[in-house]
């Protein structure tokens, strides 16, 4: 029941506050937004670190910081402040190389460990550091307010409406993913229902952001959000595979009702880059 509680509190409070912060505090091509995204960037890779530990990948955590905190850096400085965007692979590249030259010159003791440490901080680097990249970059499309929120409520309103259609029908339905025991048929259809409807009502409601010049716009935007709806449940699948590789039930405690940063951010972090994509192929 306190679960129970604390979930809905995330939604009814939580949800609708990151939601007005996307429509009513957009200065600096959303700088809030993307200080609030990096918050849970450099949260999530510290999580992912203490993951990867229990595997003897051991990073530390000032490097978890730095690796996992320096392409959407980056990425901030390029969308709020109109930094060059060639600093995006440079800042990537110098990373991934301090990383591997950084003992090359240690001692025995850590050369015994070298490619455990240079395993952990490549990954993080890329999950969640690299990936959360594509949703900061949504701030640079015209009327990002709209394309941005839409993206938000098509995970949300995935997992929210997954996590309801589990509870009421999916009692007989579970265990078809072993990554996510507690997953449903009757979630994944509920999520996804959920997401092609947010995707279509975007063309009805927001015309001016989601009008598509190659086939009829609702077409387009069932396309989307079924897509971006998928990728957000394979997300969340991801994470969990990973937590359930390391004995994991919770990424940490950062959030009410929804565990960790990391636990918070999965679906995101898989989801924007495919609705990036498919948002300028289909709209733009």
């Amino acid at each position: 029941m306190r679960n129970l509680i604390e979930r809905l509190l995330v939604f009814f409070v939580g949800f609708p506050l990151v939601l007005s912060t996307v429509v009513f505090f957009s200065f600096n091509n959303h700088l809030i937004l993307n200080i609030i995204i990096l918050s849970f960037t450099i949260a999530g890779a510290l999580e992912f670190r203490n993951i990867l530990k229990q595997k003897n990948l051991v990073i530390s955590s000032a490097d978890s910081i730095i690796l996992g905190g320096i392409s959407p850096v980056a990425c901030v400085l390029i969308v709020s402040f109109g930094v060059n965007p060639a600093i995006l692979p440079v800042v990537f590249i110098l990373g991934a190389l301090w990383l591997l030259v950084s003992n090359v010159f240690s001692g025995q003791d850590k050369l015994d460990t070298f490619i455990n440490r240079a395993a952990a901080g490549l990954a993080i680097m890329i999950y969640p550091g690299l990936f959360i990249t594509w949703f900061i970059r949504m701030a640079l499309f015209p009327g990002p307010e709209m394309v941005i929120l839409v993206f938000l409520l098509i995970v949300l309103l995935n997992d929210a409406f997954a996590w309801a259609a589990g509870m009421l029908f999916g009692k007989n339905n579970k265990g078809l993913v072993k990554a996510s025991p507690g997953k449903s048929i009757a979630g994944f259809l509920g999520g996804m229902l959920a997401s092609i409807l947010c995707g279509i009502l975007a063309t009805i409601l927001i015309p001016d952001a989601f009008t598509s010049r190659i086939m009829s716009s609702a077409i387009a935007g069932a396309i989307l959000g079924l897509t971006a709806g998928a990728a957000a449940t394979l997300g969340d699948l991801c994470e969990s595979a990973i937590k359930r590789s390391a004995g994991v039930k919770d990424s940490g405690k950062f959030l009410l009702g929804r565990g960790g940063a990391l636990d918070s951010i999965d679906s995101i972090i898989i989801a924007a880059p495919v609705y990036y994509i498919l948002f300028r192929a289909l709209f733009t």
